[in-house]
């Protein structure tokens, strides 16, 4: 038989040549933000429970909650809340067949970064 030569190609040629676009960064941010969310929760409900449990279990949840660490969860919770909500903002203006060109698209992913993160200075300032 005759010998085949093989061509070395990559797996995944396109890892290579494919440069992240801000939509397709946004949209992966709104997914990981909608799901990290849960980690905000179940602190303020492991709170809530211990609260309804006993005074010394409820020390324990507190002193975890108001510390650096809960600040830490609690900010970056409120945070993806904003900017959950103005990724949702997008995507009904999206469905309703506008800002579907991509100078308006990408427009639409900065307004919601900088949103949201103008969003959270006023809710920490507020709050």
């Amino acid at each position: 038989m005759a010998e085949v030569k093989r061509v070395e190609r990559p797996l995944s040629p396109h890892l290579q040549i494919y440069r992240p676009q801000l939509t397709s960064i946004t949209s992966i941010l709104t997914r990981i933000t909608g799901n990290a969310l849960i980690v905000g929760v179940l602190l303020a409900v492991w709170w809530l429970f211990a609260a309804a449990v006993s005074p010394q279990y409820f020390a324990v949840a507190n002193a975890v909650a108001t510390s650096w660490f809960g600040d830490l969860v609690f900010t970056c919770s409120a945070w993806a809340v904003w900017y959950h909500y103005l990724a949702g903002l997008r995507h009904l203006y999206f469905d309703a067949g506008h800002g579907l060109e991509i100078a308006t698209a990408e427009k639409l992913g900065w307004g919601i970064i900088a949103g949201s993160f103008i969003l959270i200075a006023l809710t920490i300032l507020i709050v």
